[in-house]
C-alpha cells in the first residue's frame, strides 16, 4: 500500500518550502536559460532496495508539473550500482530545483528498506516477521513505514490510537499488568492490546489476564525460550523480541520461536542509500549556446562566451556529458 496522497502533498510541500522560503533558486536562475529542456537519470550508486518513488512523483507533480516522470524500477526492487531507477524530463531549471528534495526523500527511504531488507534476509525461512516502531523523525511517519513495507518488514502501530501497548509506566500508574490490561479493555474495545514485560513472570501475569501480544522487552535468549514455553499455553498468544536485538544474532532470536523481531534502527538509524541524479547536458548545450558566435551565436559581450567559459558554473559534474549530485551533495 503506497502512501496516502494527501499525506505525501502535505510532506512534500513542507520540504520545498524549506528549500524556497527565502526565495527562487538563484543558483539554477542565473545559471539555465528559460526554456532549457533536458532529460535526467536517477541512479543508484550502491546496491540496495528501492522505497520513494511515489515520493519522488509528488515532488516533481509540485516544483515541476510540466516535467514527465518515468520509473525504471518499483519500490522493493533490489537495485544495483549504476541501475537506472527512474527518469525525469522537462524543464531543467525546475529539475534542478526539485532535485535536493527528491534526493533527500529518495535516498533516506531506500536506505531505510536496504536495512530492512538485510533484516528480512537474515531470518529468511524462520517464520518470524520483522516489524518497526514509533521512533521515526518527526513528520515522516507515515513515509519511514512505507519504506519498511518496501523492504519486506511489517508496521507496528502507526499512532497512539490505532492500538495499545502497556508499558511499564503504564503498569506501575495502574497497579499492575493485570489491572492496566483490563482498563484498556474497557476503555478501548476492540483495540489490539499489547503488553511489555520485563520478567517471566509478568509474561505469566500477561497471557493469564488475556494479552495476545508480549513484547518481551530486553529479554537474553534463553528468557526468550522460557517466554515461549510459557506462551504454548495461549495458542493464540504471539511474542515480539525487543531491545539489544542485532543483526548478527537476529536469526537466534528469530529461532528462539518469536514471532516478531522489533527493531526500532530501521527507521532512526539507517545510513541513506546513495543515489544521484544524472542530468543529460546534450539539450541543455544545444539551446544554452544557440546564439553564441563561438557556440552558434550569443553576443561577444555575454559573460559565458565559449563553451568552455559557459560549461565552468556546472561544477557538480558526473560522467562525461552529465551533471550529478549525490546523496552526499547540495
Amino acid at each position: 500500500m503506497t502512501p496516502d496522497p494527501g499525506d505525501l502533498d502535505r510532506i512534500v510541500r513542507a520540504a520545498l518550502e524549506e528549500d524556497l522560503r527565502y526565495g527562487p533558486d538563484v543558483t539554477t536562475a542565473a545559471v539555465i536559460p528559460p526554456g532549457t529542456r533536458s532529460v535526467a537519470d536517477v541512479v543508484a550508486r550502491q546496491p540496495g532496495t528501492l522505497a520513494g518513488l511515489p515520493v519522488v512523483a509528488a515532488v516533481l507533480d509540485v516544483a515541476c508539473p510540466a516535467a514527465t516522470f518515468t520509473p525504471q524500477a518499483r519500490d522493493g526492487d533490489r537495485v544495483a550500482a549504476a541501475d537506472v531507477v527512474a527518469r525525469v524530463e522537462g524543464p531543467l531549471a525546475e529539475i534542478l530545483t526539485a532535485e535536493r528534495t527528491l534526493l533527500n526523500f529518495l535516498t533516506h527511504l531506500s536506505g531505510i528498506a536496504t536495512a530492512t531488507r538485510a533484516w528480512v534476509d537474515a531470518i529468511d525461512g524462520t517464520g518470524a516477521f520483522v516489524r518497526d516502531t514509533r521512533k521515526t523523525v518527526p513528520g515522516l511517519r507515515v513515509l519511514e513505514k512505507y519504506a519498511v513495507r518496501c523492504g519486506g518488514g511489517v508496521n507496528h502501530r502507526m499512532g497512539l490510537g490505532d492500538a495499545a501497548l502497556i508499558k511499564d509506566n503504564h503498569i506501575a500508574a495502574a497497579g499492575g499488568i493485570t489491572a492496566a490490561f483490563h482498563a484498556v479493555l474497557a476503555a478501548a474495545p476492540g483495540v489490539v492490546v499489547e503488553v511489555e514485560c520485563d520478567t517471566l513472570d509478568q509474561v505469566g501475569e500477561a497471557l493469564a489476564a488475556g494479552a495476545a501480544l508480549i513484547l518481551l522487552d530486553n529479554m537474553s535468549l534463553d528468557q526468550m525460550r522460557s517466554a515461549v514455553a510459557i506462551a504454548r499455553a495461549y495458542p493464540a498468544a504471539k511474542l515480539e523480541a525487543s531491545g539489544g536485538l542485532r543483526l548478527e544474532n537476529a536469526r537466534e532470536v528469530a529461532g528462539a520461536g518469536v514471532h516478531y523481531l522489533s527493531v526500532g534502527a530501521l527507521t532512526h538509524s539507517s545510513p541513506a542509500l546513495d543515489l544521484a541524479l544524472d542530468v543529460s547536458l546534450s539539450a541543455h548545450r544545444g539551446r544554452r549556446y544557440a546564439n553564441c558566435p563561438s557556440c552558434h551565436g550569443l553576443p561577444s559581450t555575454h559573460p559565458h562566451h565559449g563553451c568552455g567559459q559557459a560549461q565552468r558554473p556546472l561544477s557538480m559534474r558526473g560522467p562525461t556529458g552529465t551533471l550529478a549530485t549525490s546523496a552526499s551533495e547540495g
